[in-house]
Order: structure tokens, then sequence, then C-alpha cells
């Protein structure tokens, strides 16, 4: 029972990053933007995450560095694709590549240091029940609000007025111009959305996974968090779905190599990329009714003058 909810609990922790991000790619793409910049946003948001919190000794500073970072990366994302009309793939992957780089330098003096990861719930009791206390009731924050966020995002597309003039600028960028909505500004605030929580989610890394910061260390889980995006067929909660999916591979691949299976160690830690690929193909197989993504997702859109 110790093996099985040890085994949980890294689950969670490792899904919780791909949840964050995902979850503000899914609001960028439903509003028509393809940010392929995810993993340069996230690693920006890991650096200035781990910096704010050695700097000031707050774990929500620190989150708050992170978030802030994403969002400045967002808008410098959406001043060339969307200002600018710049090919969306192009200026996702030059972010990604400019992220990676620019994470080294800020977090160059950061290195070999270390904080106090962020605290777990602990409710007297409850979180001591066998299995179910410490899964439940024993997290760090930063899961319980990847699980709210979904749901507050599920409940703002599909109960909102503001949410379905979002998914229709994504659907149809000139229909939703032709009635008044501002394009532009609407994938704006999506776009910078999405920054804000794959900047979490990079933060998340040092805050709360690891209580330290080295370059590279969210290990190509922006690539992750977009495949994941289509895993999802846009919907939010099959999200979560996915992220445990995936995460669960990440764990178990791990555990796999610690009971010495016979078998190379480098082809195990492919292990959950492999799977993501398989399973994006699958998707591409099993859809026979057409694509369920946005209509105009990656659709460069210059309102007439």
């Amino acid at each position: 029972m110790e093996l099985t909810e040890a085994i949980i609990l890294s689950v969670l922790a490792a899904s919780t990053p791909l949840l964050l991000a995902a979850t503000g790619e899914l609001v960028a793409e439903r509003s028509g933007v393809l940010n392929l910049g995810v993993e340069g946003m996230m690693i920006v948001g890991a650096a200035c995450g781990f910096g704010g919190a050695w700097l000031t000794g707050s774990i929500i500073i620190g989150a708050l560095c992170g978030m802030f970072a994403g969002v400045l990366m967002s808008l410098l994302f959406a001043a060339m694709a969307l200002g600018l009309a710049v090919n969306q793939v192009a200026t996702g992957l030059a972010l990604t590549i400019f992220g990676v780089g620019l994470s080294g330098l800020i977090g160059a003096r950061f290195v070999g240091e270390r904080i106090t990861p962020a605290p777990h719930l602990h409710i007297p009791y409850v979180s001591d029940i066998p299995l179910i206390g410490r899964v439940l009731f024993g997290e760090d924050g930063f899961v319980y609000l990847s699980l709210a966020l979904v749901v507050a995002v599920w409940w703002f597309l599909y109960r909102m007025r503001a949410g379905l003039i979002l998914r229709a600028c994504g659907d149809n960028h000139v229909s939703a111009h032709a009635l008044g909505y501002p394009v532009l500004k609407i994938r704006m605030y999506a776009v910078m959305f999405g920054g804000a929580c794959a900047g979490l989610a990079g933060a998340y890394l040092p805050l709360a996974y690891t209580p330290f910061f080295i370059p590279g260390m969210t290990a190509g889980r922006g690539w992750i968090a977009l495949a994941l995006t289509v895993f999802a067929s846009w919907l939010p909660g099959r999200l979560v779905i996915g992220a445990y999916l995936f995460g669960a591979v990440t764990i178990l691949q791990l555990h796999a190599q610690g009971a010495g299976i016979g078998i190379p160690s480098q082809f195990m830690s492919s292990l959950p990329y492999l799977a993501t690929v398989i399973v994006l193909v699958l998707l591409s197989r099993a859809r026979t009714g057409g694509s369920t993504a946005p209509a105009a997702l990656g659709t460069v859109f210059v309102p007439d003058r």
C-alpha cells in the first residue's frame, strides 16, 4: 500500500505541470491561435519563479513571478503573430528557442541554490487515512489549483457568453469580426492566459517538484502539453485524463528502471514522448468525421481597414 501511495503521489506531481500548461494552451487554441512556444514560456517561468522565491523566500511570489514571465513571453508572441501577422508556427518555434536561451541567462546565478518547496496540505486525522488520505488531502496547492483551473475553463467556455465569443473567434474569425467582436484583442487575452498558465507550470517545477533550478529542467514538457491539447480534442475534461496518463507513463518508467528490468534506460526515458507520438497517430486514424480542431486554428487574421 505504501508503494502504491508513493506511485500515485508521484504521478499527481508529474502530471500537474502538464495539466497547467495544456489548460492555458487549450484556451489559446480555442481562440484560433496556435502557440508552439509553450516550452519556452515554461522554462522562463521556471527560472523567474525560482528566482522570485529564492530572493523573497515566498512560494506565492515565486509563482506570481513565473506567471508574469510567461505573460511577457506571450505578449512577445502576440506582438509578432497577431500584431504583425507573422506565421504562428514560426513565431512559436522562435519563442521556444529564445526562451531556452533567456532562461539560462536568468537562472545562471541560481544554479546550485535550494529553497524550501511548497508545503503540502495536512488535515489532522483525515490526511493520515491510509492511501486516500495523502492522495486527496495531502497535496500541495498547485495540484488543487490545476484541477480548479480546468473546471473554471470548462465553465467559461461552455457556460459563459464570453467563452462562446472566444470559441466563435476560433471557429470563424471573419464572422466574429463582422458581428463586431474585437477578434485580435480576444485572441491576445487568450494568448496571455496561456502564457500565465505556462509560466505557472514552469514555476511549479522548481517550487514544488524539485526545490532547485537547473537549465532545461522542463525537459520537453511543453511539447507534451501541446500534444495533450490535441489528445483531449480541445475539451477541458479530457485534459485531466491525458495529463495523468502521460504523468503515469513518466513515473512508471522510472520505477521500471529502479526495478532493474532488462531494458536500456535510454529507451525507458523516451517512453513518455513515444507514447505522445503513438497517441497522436491513433487519434488521427480514429477521426473519421473530420478534425475537431477550431476551424480557424493557426490562420492569420487581418481585420478590414
